[in-house]
C-alpha cells in the first residue's frame, strides 16, 4: 500500500514547529523558504504553519507602518534612547 496520502496529512510535532520558527527567522533564506512552503502541498501541516507565520508577518509590517506614519514609533524610540 502507498502511504503517501497518510504522510501528507500527518501532524507536525512541537520540535518541528520550533525548528521551522527558527528557520523562518533567518533573514533572506527564511523568507524564501516561507514563501515556498506556503505554496507547497506535499506536507499540509508545514504549509498551514508557513501560511499562518506569513499572515503574522504581514500584520506586524502593517502595524509598524501605522506606528511609523503616526510618529508614535519615533516617540517611543526617542523616549527609550535617552
Amino acid at each position: 500500500m502507498d502511504n503517501a496520502p497518510v504522510d501528507k496529512y500527518r501532524p507536525m510535532g512541537a520540535w518541528g514547529y520550533f525548528g521551522y520558527e527558527i528557520l523562518f527567522n533567518i533573514p533572506i533564506v527564511g523568507t524564501i523558504l516561507l514563501i515556498i512552503f506556503s505554496f507547497d502541498g506535499s506536507y499540509i501541516a508545514r504549509r498551514n504553519f508557513a501560511r499562518s507565520y506569513f499572515c503574522f508577518l504581514v500584520l506586524v509590517v502593517i502595524l509598524l507602518a501605522i506606528l511609523l506614519s503616526t510618529g508614535v514609533l519615533s516617540q517611543l524610540i526617542s523616549r527609550f534612547a535617552k
